[in-house]
């Protein structure tokens, strides 16, 4: 049996030290290693052992019994979420791991509420119970006040007789048993056949304790985690499998995809067809840390890496159709790429590609107009991650400009816009209906054109259009979010059309329907958990208030305070600093991404910004139409007066 599990946890909760536990008492590896002493065997990268972090995921493997176990470590740290993420989609079960002494910290949350969202069946393990202060029968309730009252806390591990507690949590799930319990009629093998059941459907979630630094619990957890694990993969039939990671070995030269197969079998040679493509797999490696060995073959279920693909990026699907992964976590902040001017500039924005092909978010641009790279970044720590990066892979000295919030535009009301590109033998015309999507639904697209006015192919067109690059806004220039996109209409000719012209017809109907109503703009917010002495309650708020965030009714507990809200990233990113100050460390603080929303401060920002829409010629809103063999150009306002579809009763 082949199982996939990941161990996930808020930075420093102990997750390296207990995944080391877990592949030694495996016989995975012959020692163990610590963060503190840069050994580790999963944090093997330079940078990982420097900073004592989780900055790459990691692959090993190991076996108990008849099961291979893949295990997928993940970054702990809020910058590198998105690696988390895109780990997450491939778990067939996750390990949370939660400090015993700081309990339930922001990123936990967050983690925890990305593997409801997933489905995936979770055991937590509360860690570093040797610590002073630390609370295991605090941290249960934590659990069952924050995630899930539908927990069982299995305290001597599986082998011992289960508590009367665990026995009536596992019966109360299960109409039979709850008879049988009554009754009398209670037997272990019947309710941990129950119990595995029910952690694999999500009704339960059971809950370890122990202390990974100093090895106690993880035998029993080990147990408990084989005993109550099973997959059901399908070997037989056509290949399918989804990619999570894509990365260069050491020369930047070779491209390693790693896929996992859930659906039938792969061997070297075989060729994987995606986007009309076709690549022949020229090796496969099973990885266990750095290290790897070649195969000839794969089936569903296992984890592996291949070569020869080159254009398959994390997220995407090999064989089916796959919802496209909408991450909690996106990066809220753009900053320039800062180099020596002696350095060829495109030669920088290829070594970029090379790395936003590791991590599509990344969104690295080049600015022609500027000559400028720009990346798209999660926090300051990822800027730092990457400038070693940049250095120990490619040999080149960077920086980073400022930090500039990543803003997004949206519309207030809905618009039909249209775009007309009609030079010289040239010929498409569209026409867009644009609505505003719930807050933080992105684009979306729906086609309602009729076959009579354009064809499949044409149609077809016009949604890659629409989807192919972000469009800029009319305020500031900055990408344009939540609004949906219906193809109402369109024309071409038999003679004229040719390519390109349906991507100049789309953009402009794009910005054409924004010139017509009034827009809006968008900041990411947080969503922050202050817990504090209750003598620092009124500066809080007095804080929260001055950067423009609202609060829930505060929570008083003897002389603690618990404070919870939302707020504009751009003013809240730096107080943790300011908090830890005035509290000398004793309180604490959590800043969770929480989506965009209304822009607190969109009059200053505009200004500063000072985006002339007019002077964006790479966005016009003007067409092109053409009348005895001259074109000429309309501006947005006289379009629909020229367009040559008729528009009367569209919608």
């Amino acid at each position: 049996m082949k199982k996939t599990i990941g161990i996930l946890a808020h930075v420093d909760a102990g997750k390296t030290t207990f995944s080391e536990q877990l592949l030694y008492h495996t016989n995975s590896i012959r020692t163990r290693g610590r963060v503190d002493y840069k050994n580790s065997y999963l944090d093997n990268h330079n940078i990982e052992r420097a900073r004592g972090i989780t900055v790459f995921s990691h692959d090993a493997i190991f076996n108990i019994g008849e099961s291979t176990y893949y295990l997928l470590d993940t970054p702990g740290h809020v910058d590198f979420s998105t690696e988390m993420e895109r780990t997450i989609s491939m778990l067939d079960y996750a390990i949370l791991i939660i400090s015993a002494v700081e309990g339930i910290q922001g990123h936990t949350e967050t983690v925890w509420n990305i593997l409801k969202k997933n489905n995936v069946p979770t055991f937590i393990f509360i860690n570093k119970i040797d610590r002073v202060g630390a609370e295991v029968g605090r941290i249960i309730n934590e659990i069952k006040t924050n995630f899930s009252n539908k927990i069982c806390f299995i305290e001597n591990g599986l082998e011992e007789e289960l508590s009367e507690e665990v026995v009536e949590g596992i019966s109360e799930n299960d109409e039979e048993l709850i008879e049988k319990y009554f009754n009398g009629e209670y037997s272990k093998d019947e309710w941990i056949r129950a119990l595995r059941n029910q952690v694999k459907e999500c009704r339960i979630y059971p809950v370890f304790s122990g202390s990974a630094l100093q090895d106690i619990g993880i035998k029993e957890f080990i147990y408990a985690l084989d005993n109550l694990t099973y997959t059901n993969y399908d070997s037989e039939g056509e290949f399918k499998g989804a990619v999570y990671k894509v990365k260069y070995d050491k020369d930047n030269k070779t491209r390693i995809t790693f896929i996992k197969c859930t659906n039938g079998k792969f061997k070297v040679r075989d060729e994987i067809k995606y986007k009309d493509k076709k690549d022949k797999i020229s090796s496969i490696r099973i990885y266990n840390g750095e290290k790897f060995k070649s195969v000839d073959s794969v089936e569903a279920g296992d984890i592996f890496g291949v070569t020869g693909v080159t254009e398959l990026y994390p997220g995407e699907a090999i064989g089916y159709k796959k919802e496209k992964i909408e991450y909690d976590f996106i990066p809220i902040m753009v900053s320039k790429v800062i180099f020596n001017d002696d350095i060829n500039a495109k030669e920088v924005f290829n070594y970029f590609k090379i790395l936003n092909s590791e991590d599509p978010l990344l969104n690295v641009t080049w600015i022609e107009e500027f000559e400028e790279i720009n990346v798209h970044i999660m926090g300051r720590i990822q800027t730092e991650i990457l400038k070693e990066i940049v250095k120990e892979r490619f040999n080149l000295d960077i920086e980073f400009g400022p930090c500039n919030i990543l803003y997004k535009e949206t519309i207030k009301e809905k618009a039909i816009g249209s775009g007309h590109f009609e030079p010289l033998r040239h010929y498409a015309e569209v026409h867009l209906l644009m609505e505003l999507n719930n807050r933080d639904k992105g684009i979306t697209f729906e086609n309602k054109c009729h076959s009579d006015n354009l064809n499949i192919g044409q149609m077809n067109l016009i949604k890659t259009h629409v989807f192919e690059r972000e469009h800029r806004g009319i305020l500031t220039g900055s990408p344009i979010t939540d609004i949906k996109f219906t193809l109402l209409t369109g024309k071409a000719h038999l003679k004229h059309t040719s390519g390109g012209d349906f991507r100049e017809a789309t953009y402009r109907a794009i910005r054409q329907g924004l010139e017509q109503v009034e827009n809006i703009l968008l900041e990411p917010y947080y969503r922050f958990k202050i817990s504090a002495d209750i003598e620092y309650m009124g500066r809080i708020i007095s804080d929260i208030q001055r950067l423009s965030g609202s609060f829930n009714v505060p929570e008083q507990n003897e002389n603690k305070v618990v404070i919870q809200g939302r707020g504009p990233v751009s003013t809240f990113m730096d107080y943790s600093n300011e908090f830890n100050a005035f509290t000398k460390g004793k309180g604490s603080i959590s800043l969770t991404y929480d989506g965009y929303d209304k822009c607190h401060n969109w009059e200053e920002v505009i200004e500063s910004r000072g985006y002339n829409k007019d002077a964006d010629i790479e966005y016009t809103s003007t067409s092109i139409f053409c009348s005895k063999g001259q074109g000429y150009l309309v501006k947005w306002d006289k379009v629909k007066e020229e367009v040559h579809c008729d528009l009367e009763g569209l919608i």
